[in-house]
């Protein structure tokens, strides 16, 4: 899965007083897509340093003179390699720093979706861990500018990741939606579907946790409304951050309970059926947490 890095490791604490050295990653994000540099020879990309900086003026309006602005936000490293967001006090203009009504190819950089990397894979796969992560935080940045409360302009904690207002006082921390997916078993078939919209491979039943609701019963529920199934036996597999949309999975198997009668819910789903271990076909990249699930039952270890 996309967090299966070892033996490097994410270290996400929020370190305060961090100022960015020449050789810290650059993460420059706008309208869900990230600036990266990609080798199509050798099937790998990369991302811009704070010392490229000067040559990425155009884009960012920015140059070596702003290194140890507030202009960077501390997000994460991975072993020794430091992450820093592009940030920008312009709100109405543009996100992150960068205008967002133009498309630029600049030293070889230009703008990738972080979504394509789950059709169209790219090394090395920390960076790709990286991007997916960035991608997370840089969008809850970008929607903390004012106050829920008051309306009044929020700034930086001095002590922890978290926005606050310092009118009101409200502090707000970033948020995970908590999902579930779904393998539902039936001897040896497995529940296998595909989106209506989006998202073009192979999945699971899937779905968020809504208020009020134990996740078991999101299970349950999800199923019960996808696909007009019951079933028993829920038993949770594995969970995994998924910054794509901001979500914390949690994967679990359970069996069919009763009639296996798929009465799918057409606006939501393109198809739903029972297909046989053998006869599964996992999506392009190992990365998500549902490519696994079906990797484990066509594979006899579910």
């Amino acid at each position: 899965m996309i967090q299966d890095i070892a033996p490097h490791k994410l270290d996400n604490v929020y370190y305060t007083g961090q100022t960015p050295k020449p050789e810290d990653c650059l993460i420059i994000y706008k309208d869900r897509q990230i600036l990266v540099s990609v080798n199509e020879d050798k099937g790998t990309f990369d991302f811009p340093k704070i010392s490229e900086v000067t040559e990425l003026s155009a884009l960012t309006h920015m140059d070596n003179e702003d290194i140890n602005s507030e202009k960077y936000i501390y997000l994460f490293a991975i072993d020794d390699i430091r992450f820093f967001l592009l940030n920008s006090n312009k709100d109405d203009e543009c996100v992150s720093g960068v205008e967002t009504d133009k498309e630029y190819s600049v030293n070889g950089y230009s703008f990738m979706t972080v979504r394509s990397l789950t059709s169209h894979p790219l090394e090395p796969k920390i960076h790709a861990y990286a991007a997916f992560t960035a991608m997370h935080l840089a969008e809850w940045y970008s929607r903390q500018r004012f106050c829920s409360r008051c309306g009044y302009s929020l700034t930086h904690s001095d002590s922890e990741r978290a926005m606050k207002c310092d009118k009101c006082g409200y502090i707000i921390y970033p948020r995970l939606n908590p999902a579930v997916i779904v393998g539902v078993k039936n001897g040896d078939s497995i529940l296998l579907t595909k989106y209506r919209r989006g998202y073009g491979y192979n999945a699971l039943v899937a779905g968020f946790v809504e208020i009020g609701e134990t996740i078991e019963e999101c299970v349950a529920r999800e199923v019960k409304e996808e696909t007009g199934l019951s079933v028993k036996n829920i038993t949770y597999y594995k969970s995994q951050p998924w910054g794509i949309a901001g979500d914390l999975l949690a994967g679990f198997y359970c069996d069919v309970d009763g009639d296996d009668v798929i009465k799918m819910d057409e606006d939501e789903l393109k198809y739903a059926k029972w297909v046989k271990r053998e006869d599964i076909k996992l999506q392009p990249a190992d990365y998500s947490l549902t490519n696994e699930m079906m990797k484990m039952f066509k594979e006899h270890k579910q």
